[in-house]
């Protein structure tokens, strides 16, 4: 039975179990299921306020033919009267909020935006902020022209500042006004990261921050990464990396979501930056991704990601090493193409080396590739580890060093179907191989042999070695003839001693 630990480390991935079927079944399943989640709405570029908040639409219509929108502007702009300015505001918000034909050029016309402006500066009143920062979001969420007039009028830095407010609704509501400007293009992208948009929306991303916020802060990073013509500069995409990496592992946001962003493209060179700190951003960043759907790991590898590899896993410092092998343990539980991609890109024998070499934790992330591709892969792909016996080597050292944790390393081998491989080994036609599949079963899981088969077949099967290693043990047979001996004695004991083993069932 595996520990908790072991339980909670295979749901890190993306497949788990024996049951290749399942585990197809599944990955079926999730593609569906975000297929028909995908939230459009959440990906647009620009957004209104939600059609919940605003008021009824034959209301709005009837208050818009019977308002003097130049007399609202006026009653907005007199702060000496602060209820009358509120309410005038307010107004101003309900008419905005409309899906139908808001009224934003003739606002604009009639001098809202500079009197918008002014009220969003009154750090005194934060409930006129709250309704400024909404209307002026309603404006911005209008044509490219509407969105330049908000940022013409001098609204952005007013915007930063409000990220700092104290008051949470406003916050809210200024970073759904950046994301507008944002969305825009390129070119307001750029004026909103150079005033300094990044550092304080990343503040936001932390354990007791409300979804809903975290929604909204989620679609603005993902507004800053969108535009490709030009895309962000690369001092951006390493100033967010990290908050992308937290938001794709939360539970309710979406990998797709930042996928379409676009910023996968521009995540995968930063996977050779020099800089350690920068490489191990990318890596986990794309390493997350790819603990999503075949298709959306597929995206990543359609960037080239393997070419960074070969350098990754021999590099220095063991995380990154570490890091590289999780990130291929998910590709090689992939379907077979993107087992094959690993294959191509020569990165099994550097899966082995760590496998063999790494230090422990390495080691571990080592086992579960081989273990993924064994279980995803064909006969063919499955061949090239097996060879030599390289991977029972690299497990058995694996063991050894393993030191208290045995038992935990033990359970996931057993976990991701590693002991019915090692056993079926046991028959193999290399003695060395056959040896050594031999004596991890025998010195690691000979408690699982006697819950499966019983503790007198397993002493039939030591005996039969015992004999050969006894009597036929020197050069000469470790040629052909000592295969045979090993394959002549397990038939013996298959033909004439399976029926006593029963009996002991």
């Amino acid at each position: 039975m595996a520990t908790d630990q072991a339980k909670n480390r295979m749901n890190v991935f993306k497949n788990t179990g024996k049951d290749v079927d399942e585990m197809r079944r599944r990955r079926n399943e999730v593609t569906v299921e975000l297929r028909k989640n995908k939230r459009d709405e959440t990906l647009q570029k620009r957004r209104n306020v939600p059609v919940s908040y605003s008021t009824d639409e034959e209301e709005s219509e009837r208050a818009l033919a019977s308002t003097d929108l130049k007399a609202l502007v006026m009653s907005a702009a007199n702060a000496a009267d602060p209820e009358a300015q509120l309410a005038a505001v307010q107004q101003c918000r309900k008419l905005l909020s409309s899906d139908k034909n808001p009224p934003i050029d003739n606002l604009i016309a009639a001098g809202i935006l500079p009197v918008l402006v002014q009220c969003l500066s009154r750090t005194d009143n934060p409930t006129l902020q709250f309704e400024t920062a909404w209307a002026l979001t309603n404006i911005a969420s209008g044509t490219s022209a509407q969105t330049n007039k908000v940022v013409h009028a001098g609204a952005v830095p007013v915007f930063l500042h409000l990220l700092m407010s104290p008051h949470e609704n406003v916050c809210e509501q200024a970073v759904w006004a950046l994301g507008n400007i944002i969305g825009d293009g390129p070119v307001l992208r750029d004026f909103v990261i150079e005033l300094g948009v990044v550092k304080p929306l990343l503040s936001f991303i932390k354990p007791d921050i409300q979804i809903s916020f975290l929604r909204n802060v989620t679609w603005v990073i993902v507004n800053l990464c969108r535009s490709k013509d030009p895309p962000p500069q690369v001092k951006t995409i390493q100033e967010i990396l990290p908050a992308l990496n937290v938001l794709i592992m939360h539970s309710d946001i979406n990998i797709q979501m930042v996928i379409e962003s676009g910023i996968v493209p521009k995540l995968i060179p930063l996977l050779s930056h020099k800089e350690v700190k920068v490489q191990t951003a990318a890596l986990r960043a794309v390493g997350n991704i790819v603990t999503g759907t075949d298709e959306q790991t597929q995206v990543v590898l359609n960037c080239d990601a393997l070419s960074h590899f070969p350098h990754l896993l021999s590099h220095p410092k063991e995380k990154i090493c570490k890091e590289a092998v999780w990130f291929l343990s998910n590709i090689t539980a992939g379907n077979k193409q993107q087992v094959q991609a690993v294959i191509d890109a020569g990165l099994l024998p550097k899966i082995v080396e760590n496998l063999t070499k790494g230090e422990f934790q390495t080691q571990k992330e080592a086992a579960w590739a081989v273990s993924n591709l064994s279980i995803s892969g064909t006969k063919e792909q499955v061949a090239t580890l097996i060879a030599c016996g390289v991977v029972l080597d690299g497990i058995s050292n694996m063991l050894k060093m393993a030191g208290d944790s045995v038992e935990q390393v033990a359970n996931m081998i057993e976990e991701c179907g590693g002991i019915d491989k090692i056993e079926a080994l046991q028959s193999h036609e290399k003695v060395e191989i056959y040896k050594m599949a031999y004596d991890i079963i025998e010195q690691y899981f000979a408690g699982e042999i006697e819950a499966l088969q019983s503790h007198e077949k397993v002493e039939i099967y030591k005996m039969a070695y015992d004999i050969i290693e006894q009597y036929f043990a020197g050069e000469a047979l470790q040629s052909h003839e000592k295969v045979e001996i090993y394959k002549m004695a397990y038939d013996i004991i298959e033909q004439y001693f399976a029926g006593e083993v029963t009996t002991h069932y």
